[in-house]
């Protein structure tokens, strides 16, 4: 027994160390990827920036589906259409789970984001209540909504023209703000808008490099002392900061409930499932502060991106406005009713979010709840997937020339955004910039008209041009400087916009004062008249 109790600690750590070397390695059933070393697998090959570049460059060696083996965790890497609509989309019951995301769900988000949850019955609940806000027939139903806040936008455009970047952002984050709450950013400057883009731009990098990432590939690394994990209590500070915001916002919204003078929007209805439902007010807040980070930053970025392009490619902008003119002429702005004989329009559109996607690494990888074979080989139980977004849209089999900005690739494709995604043919699909399977982003059909007013009404009223530079050379942006992070842009450039014509100009600032005095308290700047009717009586 003396000696058995002297041999047990060395047989421990023999084995230890053994577990250890072994870590790291690739099992020979996986899919291909890049030579690992023992324990740290292939994290030494992650890149600090720009990871999508790695990423596509990964595909081109290894293939569609590959595996990187970081530290105790599997990630798959789909960089096709087809393993994308077999995996993600067809077999979406076994690939719609998260990882285990300690910093980003456990201590940033206290375990209520909805883009992290894992697919449980608390996801699939918050899942339906977010696409009953985001179906197709609400998104229409919110479109009086998207035509005030672009005519803000468009008359911004003349007043501030050098702040084009938070012109849109107001846009989108309005337009928001009014479809989940009921009231309006009315201007860029708020400083709750300001803390929300600040506040998402610092948990995506928070969760996406560095000793955060490394928490998450080597779990052990939670048990040590907060000295030696400072990025601890940075989460715990990001997280006191946002749920303060976003509960700030859901108790305003079901206080306005109760008194019956809050808009139509989402929260409205909110307050009444959470009777029946039972969740918290913090998990309410997280709901609706999903879609407020969702519904503010991915579709201005986008439409930054087609600012970016006009400046790039003069001879697409000079086409569209063409197109426009014929169409609509120069005496009313576009409307959705224009939609269908604006084809180029929305080519622009699916250009814009292929040549630019926001999710370009599709946020966060999708999990597999079981092993399932693919081609031969093994994605094991628990293994992240992720949607190699900038390696699809970027393949020159399916885009030629893929970083030249060219609407022409959709002149024929008339499906819509969501249709599209659902094509069984995988080749049939535009792009993959909202995602894919249970997963994919429930405000695709609101993003699709806000992006289709964007670009058409400017378009309609201005001109887009370089910012000359002191010998009189046009300034252009480099199209591959992008922000970091779940969510990117291009990086901020200069920019010239002018309207078209004086009656053009004129029209724009008509067009928002007369808005603004039908619809708008003449001095808070929030909706005075709903344009969805009154809201819906409650009984307590």
């Amino acid at each position: 027994m003396a000696v058995l109790i002297q041999v047990l600690p060395v047989v421990v750590a023999v084995a230890i160390v053994i577990r250890l070397l072994l870590s790291g390695r690739r099992p020979k059933n996986l899919p291909p990827g890049p030579p690992t070393l023992p324990i740290i697998g292939n994290l030494h090959l992650m890149p600090k920036r720009d990871a999508h570049l790695q990423f596509e460059k990964w595909a081109r060696e290894y293939g569609p589906v590959y595996s990187l083996i970081l530290g105790t965790k599997t990630l798959i890497v789909l960089s096709s259409d087809k393993a994308v609509k077999d995996l993600l989309d067809k077999k979406s019951n076994m690939y719609s789970h998260r990882q285990e995301m300690y910093i980003g769900q456990t201590l940033c988000s206290g375990n209520l984001r909805i883009l992290m949850m894992g697919y449980d019955a608390r996801w699939r609940m918050c899942r339906k209540l977010v696409h009953s806000l985001l179906n197709i027939s609400a998104a229409k139903s919110y479109v009086p909504y998207q035509m005030l806040e672009n005519k803000q936008m468009l008359y911004e455009m003349i007043t501030q023209p050098e702040r084009c970047m938070y012109n849109i952002r107001r846009y989108t984050n309005s337009l928001t703000t009014t479809m989940v709450f009921g009231w309006r950013s009315t201007t860029y400057d708020d400083p709750k808008m300001m803390q929300l883009f600040e506040g998402f731009s610092e948990f995506a990098e928070l969760n996406q490099t560095g000793l955060a990432a490394l928490v998450d590939f080597f779990p052990w690394m939670r048990w040590l002392p907060d000295f030696l994990l400072p990025v601890r209590a940075k989460a715990k500070e990001l997280h006191r900061r946002e749920k303060a915001l976003y509960l700030g916002h859901w108790l305003r919204a079901k206080e306005e409930t109760k008194a019956g003078t809050i808009m139509r929007c989402f929260s409205e209805d909110l307050v009444a499932i959470q009777k029946t439902e039972g969740f918290s007010d913090d998990q309410a807040s997280y709901i609706t502060g999903t879609l407020l980070e969702a519904g503010s930053d991915t579709t201005s970025s986008t439409l930054y991106a087609f600012v970016q392009a006009m400046l790039l490619y003069p001879e697409v902008q000079k086409k569209a406005q063409a197109i426009i003119d014929e169409v609509v002429g120069p005496n009313r702005m576009p409307t959705m009713e224009d939609e269908r004989d604006l084809q180029y329009i929305r080519a622009i559109v699916k250009e814009s979010l292929r040549w630019m996607p926001t999710t370009i690494m599709g946020a966060v990888p999708h999990a597999v709840t079981q092993d399932d074979w693919y081609n031969g080989y093994l994605i094991p139980k628990d293994a992240g997937v992720v949607n190699n977004v900038w390696a699809i849209n970027m393949d020159p089999a399916r885009h030629p020339d893929p970083r030249r900005f060219d609407p022409d690739r959709y002149k024929d494709d008339l499906q819509s955004l969501a249709d599209a995604a659902a094509n069984p043919d995988a080749s049939k699909r535009d792009q993959f910039t909202f995602g894919a399977g249970r997963r994919i982003c429930p405000g695709i059909h609101v993003a699709e008209r806000s992006l289709f007013l964007g670009v058409s009404r400017m378009l309609w009223a201005f001109d887009i041009t370089p910012v000359l530079d002191a010998q009189g050379k046009p300034i252009l942006p480099d199209p591959d400087r992008l922000t970091q992070g779940f969510v990117c842009q291009p990086e901020e450039f200069q920019v010239k916009i002018t309207p078209r014509s004086e009656a053009r100009r004129q029209m724009v600032i008509e067009e928002w004062l007369a808005a603004e005095k039908e619809w708008l308290d003449p001095v808070t700047k929030q909706w005075r008249v709903c344009p969805l009717g009154p809201a819906k009586k409650r009984k307590e």
